[in-house]
């Protein structure tokens, strides 16, 4: 059965702390497998050119962008709150991060909540956020998340730890708290390259934008390059982000690609499981204006989803 999660509040319409705090609580009691948290740290006023969203010039980036909370205080506080639901990063951009200093943070979550949690990774795109906090330049990226994973390895596993890079180095140290289980790694990506660090190096395939078709025929690409690594393909593993800004009924025909209510989005999830996926989540926070509707929502949607799944 196809495991079914959604995005918590990060944006400034609701209150940090206390809506987080309700929303995981409900999410919980409603029976979603899991919570998710996304990674943004600035919205440029100057978005022409290479500053466009993805890096696509004058592409506007969308006001909920602006003010969104802390990705890893948000889902400490719901891990606080909750005791069985998995919590998720869709996706953590890791060059904006000091490597080792990240593993410890995954790795101190992870104990906190008890093996719950699930590091969802990527190396980003946007030069402005780079230039604000990147730990190296935009054209290091691909780089620096191959050297997390590295660093990564060492930091969770057993003491004494070691490892070496072309930045950082440590010759022989203990290194704690060690997570609570083996932390699944899922990459976002969407070239071959990236998708063939998936198959070689994690667990899984975080996905975003992508229609149960491309799901579907990526899906397939990807295992068969798992197994030219020598790994079993079943041991990837595919979650598939469906992104909203609008829970508006949508009357066109064909209905563009998760645009619609609650209902037609519960028919996306459904497809999205029959092309393969094993993991949907959904950013319902973004297309409501208040902790109760977002409650509202999402249990409507786990209803429709279970009564097909």
């Amino acid at each position: 059965m196809v495991k079914l999660g959604v995005s918590l509040p990060q944006f400034q319409h609701f209150v940090p702390g206390k809506d987080v705090v309700a929303a995981a609580r409900a999410m919980e009691e409603i029976g979603f497998d899991s919570l998710w948290v996304f990674e943004r740290v600035l919205v440029p006023e100057d978005q022409s050119g290479p500053h466009g969203l993805y890096g696509v010039p004058g592409l506007p980036w969308p006001e909920r962008y602006r003010g969104v909370a802390d990705a890893l205080v948000t889902l400490s506080t719901a891990a606080a709150v909750t005791s069985r639901i998995e919590l998720g990063t869709g996706v953590l951009v890791v060059p904006l991060h000091l490597p080792m200093r990240l593993a410890r943070e995954l790795a101190t979550l992870d104990a906190a909540s008890g093996g719950r949690l699930i590091a969802g990774l990527g190396s980003g795109w946007s030069p402005d956020e780079f230039a604000a906090v990147g730990a190296v330049p935009l054209s290091e990226r691909g780089r620096a998340l191959d050297d997390f994973l590295d660093i990564a390895a060492e930091v969770w596993g057993p003491n004494p730890v070691s490892f070496k890079t072309r930045r950082f180095e440590v010759s022989v140290a203990d290194i704690g708290p060690k997570p609570a289980r083996k932390i699944p790694i899922l990459l976002g990506a969407g070239t071959e390259r990236a998708l063939r660090r998936v198959a070689r190096r994690a667990d899984g395939w975080v996905a975003s934008g992508v229609t149960p078709a491309q799901v579907k025929e990526s899906l397939a690409g990807l295992r068969a390059m798992a197994e030219e690594f020598g790994r079993d393909p079943a041991e990837i593993s595919c979650t598939v982000q469906i992104g909203t800004l609008d829970l508006t009924e949508s009357t066109a025909s064909p209905r563009p690609p998760y645009a619609g209510n609650v209902a037609q989005l519960a028919e996306d999830v459904v497809a999205l499981a029959e092309a393969g996926a094993d993991h949907v989540y959904i950013t319902l926070p973004a297309a409501v204006e208040g902790i109760g509707e977002l409650i509202d929502k999402a249990s409507e949607l786990h209803e429709r989803v279970r009564a097909r799944l």
